[in-house]
């Protein structure tokens, strides 16, 4: 019988059934459900205070040895399972909020699109033609879409040939890298990345980074962080790549990388790198060239076709061969292209301008060259003919008329009467930039190529070219040095001479002592106002240039003195605008100046110098069928040898020696620089209708008047009383010295 409270009773009914076997207790019937047993499902709030039945342990089977052996793994097992899938789905939580994060403050893809830190420099020649790139090079935008499908596919079998399968990383990829880094015994981040395009691009991107002058010392370093390689690093690029495939198509993503990736050369994106090698759009690529181009991606300035064309080449065949096993090319066409490798532009095969670009972008503002975080146009003076003619010509005198081995050095510049530059070789390394520039940078002693200067200043102070000077021995005493006595270089005299004579057979006592008559402060205004900036020596060896100047300067000077007596400044830039804006912020950067002697008197100089290539120390840069009129110069020992001189058209100006000063061997500048100066002139005026030096003949100086016969006979005939009063004067002089 059940108790008031509900429990059982303490002590169960004793009661017999047939079969002896006990029935069960019959159940209530107090409105339940007679009870089971089974466990009921739910949950209730009584049974936590309600003592439950334990349930019956199921039978366990019994262990052989090998069950006993593995249950420890198997414990373990279950163990690492269960914190494995805890803490995967903790772990995919904040992979998911970090995504999301990303991909709330990614911007629309055109912000993506252009990331140079700073803007690009473009140099024109004076025909319109780009010869030269600075800065940071960006063509225009192009898109996957739109962009030579060779360049597209080129990029994807090279840098991800399961671009468009994955969702942004490639486990694959990775686990392969990983496993050659090990291989080739390098740590697992070491080495080969297995990046997808989608990675590399948040790379680029630096994760959505800007630059901040202030978290960064300069862009190099900001940079350098954006490559960093850590574990840590790894992930975020991870989760950044992701965010991009959830918030842009998979073309916007190429595209972003196709604008954004370094290309060599200064070239930031694929139209860029283009216009650079090519002198084309990207659009307008074939295989071979948009090969070449994804093969840089790797290792841009390594492999830039500026660099070593060879070397990018070998690399595009490869690219190809990754195209036809992708399926993009057929064999055929890999073969053709293969055999016929993309080859560089003209403007590119120039090595970003050489010497002329550099001299360039130091003659303009930084904010506008270098440092522009604008894109600029500079439309300069530079003649691609010119430059050729010039470079031509000094590999031609070094190869076939210097000694094999000979480390001088030379430089040759060619500009107009109106001192506009149009051809520049600063070094015989034609091909560089960023090196040193010996036309504009070596200061050097000029010799007797400063004696034009001289000779300007007596003329215009009404000397005649056939003027007399005495060429004999000559000494001087010298404040604080003593006796100093110049000598002509044969150390032979001529005696009394023309300053004709003496310009055109460079003799030095008569140029010493014409600069000792006008003045040495009026030679040294002289020189000054044609444009050589140079300190000028203050002693009488002005005259044989003692003094310091470069090659630019001097050959400005002499277009001074070709354009009829005016000053001009040498200047490389015509114009100067911006890409945007269709006006000019800087317009030519020099040009003729104030007039510095008479028109009459630089054509009188003109006349003089002339005699020097027809008649004296110049006849090696006799130009065939052109007048021409320059002047030599050697230095003490041969340190430097020079020769400057013009036609109607060009002035050129050219520079031999050692960097180090050792003294040339057999050089003199009528020599090898002549040679050189007259092989830059001929190929210079090839296809030019010759015309006359704008000189002139001075008139020749009248003889002393003829005396008359009568004046003869008075000569011939002694005056009797002059004679005698003579005489008296004698003897009474001998009478009073007694």
């Amino acid at each position: 019988m059940a108790q008031g409270n509900g429990r059982k009773p303490l002590v169960a009914d004793k009661r017999n059934y047939a079969g002896g076997k006990r029935k069960p207790a019959a159940a209530k019937t107090s409105g339940r459900k007679p009870t089971t047993g089974k466990r009921r499902g739910g949950f209730s709030l009584l049974g936590l205070f309600r003592p439950r039945k334990p349930a019956p342990r199921p039978v366990r089977k019994k262990r052989g040895p090998l069950g006993l052996l593995l249950a420890p793994f198997v414990w373990a097992f279950r163990l690492l399972w269960g914190f494995t899938w805890r803490i995967g789905m903790v772990a995919c939580l904040l992979v998911a909020v970090a995504v999301a994060f990303q991909y709330a403050r990614l911007p629309e893809v055109s912000a993506y699109l252009d990331g140079r830190a700073r803007g690009s420099v473009t140099l024109l020649d004076r025909n319109g033609e780009v010869f030269a790139w600075r800065g940071d090079q960006f063509g225009g935008v192009v898109r996957a879409d739109t962009v030579s499908p060779h360049l597209k596919n080129a990029i994807v079998a090279t840098e991800d040939k399961r671009f468009y399968q994955h969702f942004g990383i490639s486990p694959r990829g990775i686990a392969s890298a990983i496993r050659i880094n090990l291989r080739e015994g390098r740590g697992p981040l070491s080495g080969h990345g297995g990046s997808t395009i989608t990675q590399q691009t948040a790379k680029l991107l630096c994760l959505g980074r800007i630059y901040d002058p202030a978290e960064w010392e300069n862009e190099r370093a900001y940079e350098a962080d954006c490559r960093k390689s850590s574990l840590w690093r790894k992930g975020t690029e991870a989760i950044f790549a992701l965010a991009m495939e959830l918030k842009y198509t998979k073309d916007d993503i190429l595209s972003i990388y196709m604008n954004r990736a370094y290309m060599g050369g200064g070239a930031y994106g694929a139209e860029a790198a283009a216009q650079r090698y090519f002198g084309k759009s990207a659009n307008q690529l074939n295989p071979a060239e948009g090969a070449m181009l994804a093969g840089l991606l790797t290792a841009p300035s390594t492999l830039a076709p500026t660099n070593d064309l060879k070397r990018s080449q070998d690399r595009a065949a490869t690219v190809l061969r990754l195209m036809q096993e992708q399926g993009y090319l057929t064999t055929a066409e890999m073969t053709r292209f293969q055999n016929n490798p993309a080859g560089l532009s003209e403007a590119a095969a120039a090595r970003a301008g050489g010497y002329f670009a550099d001299w360039v972008m130091d003659s303009i503002p930084d904010f506008l060259g270098d440092q522009t975080t604008e894109d600029v146009v500079i439309r300069s003076t530079l003649d691609q003919r010119l430059q050729r003619a010039a470079e031509e010509a000094l590999k031609y005198v070094f190869e076939n008329k210097v000694r094999e081995g000979s480390k001088a050095q030379a430089a040759i510049v060619v500009m107009s009467a109106d001192g506009a530059v149009r051809a520049m070789v600063g070094g015989r390394k034609t091909r560089v930039s960023g090196v040193f520039n010996r036309a504009t940078q070596a200061k050097r002693q000029t010799g007797s190529a400063f004696k034009p200067f001289v000779y300007a200043t007596a003329l215009e102070l009404g000397y005649s070219p056939y003027d007399r000077v005495l060429d004999a021995r000559y000494c001087m005493n010298i404040p604080g040095s003593g006796q100093w006595c110049p000598e002509n270089y044969t150390r032979k005299f001529y005696g009394e001479v023309t300053l004709a004579r003496a310009l055109r057979d460079s003799l030095n006592v008569p140029a010493v002592k014409l600069s000792e008559a006008v003045g040495r402060d009026k030679v040294s205004r002289v020189a000054r106002d044609f444009g050589i900036d140079s300190d000028l020596a203050a002693g009488p060896a002005l005259a044989l240039g003692a003094s310091e100047s470069t090659l630019l300067e001097m050959t400005g000077a002499y277009a001074g003195i070709l354009n009829g007596g005016s000053s001009v400044t040498p200047y490389g830039v015509n114009e100067l605008r911006l890409v945007a804006d269709s006006e000019a912020l800087m317009g030519a950067s020099g040009g003729i100046g104030e007039r510095v002697v008479r028109t009459e008197a630089a054509q009188q100089l003109v006349w003089m110098m002339e005699k020097v290539i027809s008649e004296g120390t110049g006849r090696r840069a006799q130009i065939p069928g052109w007048q021409a009129a320059g002047k030599s110069g050697t230095t003490s020992a041969a340190k430097d040898a020079w020769f400057i001189g013009f036609t109607a058209d060009y002035v050129a100006g050219v520079w031999m020696g050692y960097d180090d000063n050792t003294p040339l061997t057999g050089v003199t500048g009528g020599g090898l620089p002549a040679e050189i100066w007259r092989e830059t002139m001929v190929r210079v005026h090839e296809g030019l209708e010759p015309k006359p030096l704008p000189m002139l003949e001075p008139a020749p100086i009248a003889p002393p008047p003829q005396p008359t016969r009568r004046e003869r006979r008075k000569r011939q005939v002694p005056n009797l009383g002059q004679e005698l009063g003579r005489a008296v004067d004698n003897i009474l002089r001998d009478i009073l010295g007694n």
